[in-house]
């Protein structure tokens, strides 16, 4: 989700990368802290999730610009639900669910993570969480999903973190999938069983 400084205002694209709506190019608005997960690591995370995705419940955390959630959908998954805080934010989403015809698998929640999370009440397949980095929101994140049992047997959910912040705690039935490190990210697929 987080930014490339404070060049707001100009539309920037984020490029969805495989899957039906593969090289559609989306404009979403720099905003302080927006970060789209770059085309590389997405490739690398979807290779991962491939053989999963298909018909996959998922929820995107920390919308942002929607890449991650997008990308789900373009690759198969049944239906993603988009988090963000930003109003804002969200009305661009939906206007590329609207665009691309995916309103009916998709749904945006205007709220914080956190509060999303306390009225959910479905479990999911896959989570994204993509939090603005250093503000140490992916271990509580992690805990509420699995207090409220938000998750499916053997969910997938990825967490991505700067490569300075240190492994996040994650509960003791979440299993290390997958790691790497790319420039400034760490990125982690956990498996839970």
């Amino acid at each position: 989700m987080t930014s490339a400084g404070k060049d707001t205002g100009k539309p920037h694209q984020v490029r969805i990368i495989g899957g039906q709506w593969r090289g559609r190019k989306l404009a979403f608005t720099p905003a302080d802290g927006l970060r789209p997960t770059g085309d590389r690591i997405r490739e690398t995370l979807f290779n991962w999730l491939a053989p999963a995705i298909e018909g996959a419940r998922c929820v995107d955390l920390f919308t942002g610009s929607g890449a991650l959630g997008l990308e789900a959908l373009s690759r198969g998954a049944a239906h993603c639900d988009f988090v963000d805080r930003s109003k804002a934010t969200l009305a661009q989403v939906s206007t590329h669910l609207h665009t691309l015809v995916a309103l009916d698998r998709s749904r945006c929640h205007a709220a914080s993570a956190q509060q999303f999370l306390q009225l959910a009440t479905q479990p999911y397949n896959i989570v994204f969480i993509d939090p603005p980095f250093t503000l140490q929101l992916v271990e509580p994140i992690c805990e509420a999903l699995a207090k409220r049992q938000l998750l499916s047997n053997n969910a997938l959910v990825y967490v991505e973190t700067g490569a300075m912040e240190p492994p996040p705690k994650v509960p003791l039935d979440w299993k290390m999938h997958r790691e790497k490190v790319a420039g400034g990210v760490t990125y982690r697929l956990f498996s839970v069983t």
